[in-house]
Parts: C-alpha cells; sequence; structure tokens
C-alpha cells in the first residue's frame, strides 16, 4: 500500500498553485555573494545536465552508501527531473565547483518578477524551515538546532536556504543524512512561515524571498505546519510550501534551477 504521506504530498503539490515584517539574520554569518542583475537562471538540461547527474549518481554511490533519499533523480525529455532537499544539497556542491549553485528563496522570486524562466507547472525546493525541536523530523531538527546555537540566538520559525548547507551520511538518522551549515549558510528568522499565516495570498517576495502577503494575491503560502523541521518548496501553481515534512519525496515534477552569471536574464 502506498505511504499515505506520499499520498498527501503528490495531492498538496497537484493542486496547489499584514505587509510582510522585515527578516533579519540570527546571527552574522558569511553568507555567499549574490548574483549580479545579470545573473541566468535555467533548468538543468542537455548534455550539460546529463553530466552534473551522472557526477551526482557517482557521489551517492560512493560518498553516501546509495542511501534511498538521494536516488530520486532522473533525466528525461532532455531535462532533469526530481526534487527534494537532500538532492539539492548534493547538487549544489557539485555545482558550485563549475560557477553555478541552486536557487535560492530570493532568487526564485528574482527570476519570477523577470520573467526569466517559466517555472509553472513545476516544483522545486529551495530552504528549509526549522520551528522547534520536535516533529516532524525531529531527529534533524535537533541536530540543525546544535548548529544554529553554536552560532548564536535563535528565533522561529527559520528559514536556511538550501544553497548554505553541506550533507553528512548520518546512520542515526531516519534518512541515513544529515544536514550541516556551511559558512555560506543564511540563517533567516521568517515570521510569514508561522502556521497563522497558512492559505495567505500574496504576489511577490521580499529580498529574501518570502512572501509580501496581500489580499489580492493570486499565490498562496501553504504553512500549517506548527513544529519540526519542514521544506520550504514552490509549488506547481507558484505558491509556496512551507508545511510539508516528508524531506525524501520526489517526483518528475521537480526541477533544479540553476543560477550563474551570466547576461540571458533581463534587468
Amino acid at each position: 500500500m502506498p505511504n499515505p504521506r506520499f499520498l498527501k504530498t503528490a495531492e498538496r503539490w497537484m493542486n496547489k498553485e499584514v505587509p510582510s515584517e522585515k527578516t533579519q539574520p540570527v546571527t552574522p554569518v558569511q553568507q555567499s555573494p549574490p548574483l549580479m542583475n545579470n545573473a541566468s537562471y535555467s533548468f538543468l538540461e542537455g548534455t550539460g545536465g546529463q553530466a552534473i547527474l551522472d557526477e551526482y549518481d557517482q557521489r551517492v554511490s560512493g560518498d553516501y552508501q546509495g542511501v534511498s533519499a538521494l536516488n530520486v533523480l532522473s533525466f528525461a525529455d532532455n531535462v532533469l527531473k526530481g526534487s527534494n532537499p537532500f538532492a539539492f544539497v548534493l547538487l549544489n556542491k557539485i555545482l558550485t565547483q563549475k560557477k553555478m549553485r541552486i536557487a535560492t528563496p530570493a532568487d526564485l522570486e528574482r527570476a519570477l518578477e523577470k520573467e526569466a524562466i517559466n517555472l509553472r507547472g513545476t516544483y522545486g525546493d529551495s530552504g528549509l524551515v526549522l520551528r522547534s525541536d520536535g516533529d516532524p523530523n525531529q531527529y534533524l531538527a535537533k541536530d540543525l538546532i546544535n548548529q544554529v546555537k553554536q552560532r548564536g540566538s535563535l528565533q522561529f520559525p527559520l528559514m536556511v536556504p538550501l544553497a548554505g548547507l553541506d550533507l553528512r551520511y548520518d546512520a542515526n538518522s531516519p534518512y541515513n543524512l544529515s544536514f550541516q551549515l556551511t559558512d555560506f549558510a543564511e540563517l533567516i528568522y521568517a515570521p510569514q512561515l508561522n502556521k497563522i499565516n497558512h492559505g495567505k495570498k500574496f504576489n511577490k517576495g521580499d529580498e529574501q524571498g518570502l512572501p509580501i502577503f496581500e489580499d489580492s494575491g493570486t499565490r498562496t503560502l501553504y504553512s500549517s505546519e506548527s513544529n519540526g523541521l519542514c521544506r520550504l518548496c514552490r509549488v506547481r501553481g507558484l505558491g509556496l510550501d512551507a508545511g510539508d515534512g516528508y524531506l525524501a519525496y520526489s517526483d518528475g515534477g521537480g526541477r533544479v534551477i540553476v543560477c550563474a552569471e551570466g547576461t540571458s536574464a533581463k534587468n
């Protein structure tokens, strides 16, 4: 019988299509330099996309003992398909060696505003939402909280873009994987993602990529969780899902959005 959480997640992403409070880093940390205004945004396609997937598969097998949570990507119709937070963190390790990286929540909002890439009908992960040391994903939540506390104070909810994370094999984790903050990790206080804002509408995001609520918005925030660790994911209707705790789920609608310096995106 299919896992009910798989069915719940799939149904949510298939059907989904107060001014925001200023967000602040939890503690000053080194952040990755922002892309310039001429940054390009693209899917992983063609021979380059296939080569990235080949390297990814080798690392999954060699560095992470072939854990199932990473065996979620495929190459079909000339594009890389699939998405979950674990896979994207590993992909980012490969991309940064090629002067590229996965998109942050802020990158995605910038790309949508510029109409630089058509994201409708696809979904993709961009961050984690940390709300407490409980479930869902209690083990990973506690581990991340301990790392954050080593850097300073902690205020929930916290949004952490995937582009600032590393991945380690962890036999004690339910996924056999754990997230590791890097020197480039952004720790962003995100009250917009509180459960009280579940179902609110927005049209665009702020400088951190968090929703700016307005009654006339056409996009929806799905934020039904109040505890634990969830994924932050752009859904098919361009809404934002901050309430799904099943971190390993992936399907063929997932797409990797790659950011690189270039001139293809209009200023």
